[in-house]
């Protein structure tokens, strides 16, 4: 049932008054084909063609003012020229009312509702003349009224709950948009940083490599490990960040193994050190665990730190410094090199502008604000060198703030 009623709010308008019509067609014609009394009125076919004319308006009952006064004249007619079989109800003057009720403003109802009641009455008057007809006319043709306002109401209430549906379902479509704009933006920072740093150090490595051939043949042969062992763990990372994009189920999925984090530093400054940098490092502070995301950010930005410096500096030296405090954490890396004036490296903070070097010192700050934090890039202490500063908030209660 529910099915079909769907179909049929989905139909034609057309189609649906036709049907309408025929529907009160088919009521008005039951007292001219049931058994009558032989001292009632006769049933005729003049009687039954006024009685079908005065449903044909039905058809345009969609503008009401017309249909009413259409079915009025036609009833008008059969009551004062005809005496033919009665019915139970105006069937067709109620579909009107109640179409007027649904659709007009309120002045055309209220114009209407005045003329209605005031055919009611005539019509009353010429029938029997009784209070108890006229009460009970007053009362379906009220009815009719109050079942078109609360039709309207109705239709006015789900058109709401739908425009605000498509809102959500819109906002919702913008969000899911926005949300993969932004992963594609994060996936986008840690194959740079990777990508980046393995490139780096595998470059200063294999030019490192034929100079160790001819002089020290063990140093080249670290140099070439530390260019495969380089190489693999780029694969290993970027087969862990591209590993969710995978939607097919025929192939095997990658491993999902977490980010890199603080522990993984050491890895990291190992690598470093291959490629003949020396390398400090140091953490201060209350050391303890942080959230997952947060130290893969710090991970992160020393990586990009150190690239920049394998890069760009020229450095012989460079050390990296942990500083926890009670509701921060400050990451800084600082090199001997040549400093922000000479090798593609910018004085200015992070995302002031387009630094020479690339987006690397741009993606810093952007992880930076992701937690609440703020990054600085320029020279080093005493004005020599280079050094990154990044301030990251530990406690979630006072990011943003």
């Amino acid at each position: 049932m529910r099915a079909w009623g769907e179909r049929i709010r989905r139909a034609d308008p057309r189609w649906r008054d036709l049907g309408l019509t025929l529907l009160v067609q088919v009521a008005t014609t039951i007292p001219f084909v049931v058994p009558r009394d032989p001292l009632d009125s006769p049933a005729t076919w003049t009687a039954y063609a006024l009685t079908t004319l005065g449903n044909v308006p039905l058809m345009w009952r969609r503008r009401p003012v017309a249909a009413i006064f259409g079915m009025v004249a036609a009833d008008s007619v059969y009551t004062l020229a005809l005496d033919g079989p009665g019915q139970p109800l105006p069937y067709a003057p109620l579909v009107g009312v109640y179409t007027m009720a649904l659709l007009c403003p309120p002045r055309v109802r209220i114009a209407m509702g005045v003329a209605v009641s005031g055919l009611v009455v005539a019509s009353v008057a010429l029938n029997t003349g009784t209070a108890r007809e006229l009460l009970f006319a007053l009362f379906v043709f009220a009815a009719a009224y109050v079942l078109g306002r609360l039709q309207h109401t109705r239709q006015a209430y789900t058109a709401a709950v739908e425009a605000r549906a498509a809102e959500l379902e819109r906002a919702n479509r913008i969000e899911a948009e926005q949300a993969a704009a932004r992963e594609r933006a994060r996936i986008a920072r840690e194959m740079h940083d990777v990508l980046s740093h393995a490139v780096s150090i595998m470059i200063v490595q294999a030019e490192a490599g034929p100079v160790a051939v001819r002089r020290a043949p063990e140093r080249a042969e670290a140099a070439f490990d530390a260019i495969a062992e380089t190489g693999r763990d780029a694969m290993t990372q970027l087969r862990t960040m591209l590993g969710v994009l995978r939607t097919d189920g025929g192939a095997q999925a990658a491993p999902r193994a977490p980010q890199p984090g603080v522990e993984e530093l050491a890895g990291l400054l190992e690598r470093v050190r291959g490629s003949g940098l020396e390398v400090s490092y140091e953490r201060t502070g209350a050391v303890r665990g942080l959230p997952a995301a947060l130290e893969a950010t710090v991970h992160r930005v020393v990586q990009e730190a150190l690239t920049n410096v394998v890069r760009h500096a020229g450095a012989s030296r460079v050390s990296v410094r942990l500083e926890y405090g009670a509701r921060e954490l400050t990451v800084t890396v600082t090199d001997d090199g040549r400093g922000p004036e000479s090798g593609g490296r910018g004085s200015r903070a992070p995302g002031s502008g387009a630094a020479p070097g690339g987006h690397g010192l741009i993606g810093i700050r952007e992880r930076a604000a992701a937690h609440g934090g703020t990054a600085m890039a320029g020279p080093g202490p005493g004005g020599s060198g280079f050094a990154v500063r990044v301030v990251l908030v530990t406690s979630p209660l006072e990011v943003g703030n």
